[in-house]
């Protein structure tokens, strides 16, 4: 069952092989903090148009994550994905102009370097950007401490260090866990990822000292 709006962070990324780690990692990190990660990968109805499902995902999540990191060249094109601007806009523009609720909207803008995004997507200068290096625990700790603040002062979430060990210790269980259901942890579909995820979280839960 997807978050609710308040706990439901949309996740804003490139999805091939290459970048698969710093995705699983992300989205581990989201889920351990008690939020929900949500991406247009959960929805496999090809009778629906992606856009549509992307617009209705950022609709019902009050948090956005926004990796820019990826603008390297397409092989196949020689040219440039703009998926993940996109979809930053549509988010940014939901709390411009949404109501409600929608202009409550908080959201982290991640890339490789913290200033590079000044080359290619200068319109966003002035808002404050991440860098996670490629590194999925440098990645893991910018969430959980964007995720911290979200969640207010009354939360007490494991630091990003220990959020980075527990992603390790995962996924070292991942493999034995995915052979019980006879599949491959590489198979795995978003929505079965999750619930991997949100299973190990249940027998290995947080406990504050």
């Amino acid at each position: 069952m997807p978050a609710h709006y308040d706990k439901g962070v949309f996740v804003n990324c490139k999805f091939d092989t290459e970048y698969r780690p710093l995705f699983e990692a992300i989205v581990f990190a989201i889920h351990d903090c008690g939020f929900g990660a949500r991406s247009a990968l959960e929805v496999m109805d090809t009778s629906q148009v992606r856009i549509e499902k992307i617009t209705a995902i950022i609709s019902s999540c009050g948090l956005g994550l926004h990796d820019i990191s990826r603008t390297e060249l397409d092989t196949a094109t020689g040219l440039p994905r703009f998926n993940m601007p996109l979809e930053l806009g549509l988010f940014l523009g939901a709390k411009r102009f949404g109501t409600g609720r929608q202009k409550a909207k908080n959201c982290l803008v991640m890339d490789v370097e913290r200033y590079r995004y000044q080359k290619f997507l200068s319109d966003i200068a002035g808002q404050d950007i991440s860098s996670h290096g490629g590194k999925p625990a440098t990645a893991i700790r910018v969430v959980r401490d964007w995720l911290s603040d979200a969640a207010g002062t009354t939360a007490r979430l494991p630091g990003g260090a220990a959020v980075a060990k527990r992603y390790e210790a995962f996924i070292g269980e991942l493999p034995a866990a995915c052979q019980n259901v006879g599949v491959l942890p590489d198979e795995l579909t978003f929505t079965e990822y999750v619930v991997q995820v949100e299973e190990w979280l249940k027998a290995n839960a947080w406990i504050p000292a």
